[in-house]
């Protein structure tokens, strides 16, 4: 999403200012949502832990929930086009990585209402909001309608994925967090059971996989002439190493660290397949470019 003069720019020269500035506003609520929801987590942290159940739906989850859906809103607005000269979108890196922390809110806001999820609210909180300023200093590229009427389902599912691996390293991350307490019980007592969060991890793997399969096969579908640059090598192996730990969960019972390792790796090399690709041609190359 973009808050950015440049955006507010191409919507007074193209007489759309009601978007433009719907964008500026709908990007500095969220900021200030996710800046207000991480420290007031801040703050509750000093305070007794027998107020732990009264604090956190009563003063962090309304700010949440009111800076994801202005998240959304600029996100809408930013990623459809709207004010653009010519018909198609505007994308890029950030606005890739700000939707990802956005779906990955979505399934904290779903999942929080039922389990014990407090301990990430702020970080989850400080993540956004830095999505939210990466994507205001690059908000992307205008993009032309694309050539084949395939390509935006590629888009949408590749995000998809983006977001669903983000979720399951979550859960890996509160895994290891839970292993940790277990090893060194001196620690404070709270969270999910591990059983649970193992499970959780791994049926977001398996979605994962199973979207960023559609993803590939699309993309390698619609494009006349495949091609095994930096951005589609890094998401065939990011495929392989995910789709490797599922098959060695099932097959070797893997969990634990090693698994988490795994999935680490894998999103790691997904991260840098799109939002790492592009980031290399907008930002240091700064060359723009028509593809996906």
């Amino acid at each position: 999403m973009s808050l950015s003069p440049a955006s507010l720019g191409v919507a007074a020269a193209t007489g759309a200012i009601g978007p433009g500035v719907a964008l500026a506003v709908a990007s500095g609520l969220a900021l200030l949502g996710y800046v207000w929801v991480g420290l007031l987590r801040a703050r509750a942290g000093e305070i007794d832990t027998a107020n732990t159940a009264l604090r956190p739906p009563l003063r962090s989850v309304p700010p949440m929930a009111l800076a994801w859906t202005a998240q959304f809103v600029a996100l809408f607005i930013d990623i459809s086009g709207f004010g653009l000269a010519t018909p198609g979108a505007r994308f890029g890196f950030a606005p890739a990585l700000s939707m990802t922390t956005w779906l990955v809110l979505t399934v904290y806001l779903i999942e929080s209402r039922f389990l014990p999820l407090h301990s990430v609210r702020r970080v989850l909180a400080w993540l956004a909001a830095a999505a939210v300023l990466l994507a205001w200093a690059f908000p992307g590229e205008s993009r032309p309608l694309a050539a084949s009427p395939w390509a935006p389902l590629h888009w949408v599912l590749g995000l998809a994925s983006y977001g669903l691996f983000g979720v399951a390293v979550l859960h890996a991350a509160l895994m290891n967090r839970a292993e940790s307490r277990l090893r060194h019980p001196q620690g404070a007592p709270g969270g999910l059971p591990l059983l649970r969060l193992e499970r959780l991890t791994f049926n977001f793997v398996a979605a994962g996989v199973g979207v960023l399969s559609l993803a590939i096969l699309l993309g390698w579908w619609f494009t006349p002439h495949w091609r095994w640059d930096h951005k589609n090598l890094l998401a065939v192996l990011g495929w392989l190493v995910l789709t490797g730990l599922l098959v060695g969960r099932r097959i070797y019972g893997w969990r634990g660290r090693r698994a988490t390792r795994w999935l680490y790796a894998g999103a790691a090399l997904l991260l840098l397949s799109y939002a790492g690709s592009r980031f290399v041609i907008e930002v240091i190359l700064q060359r723009g470019g028509g593809g996906a």
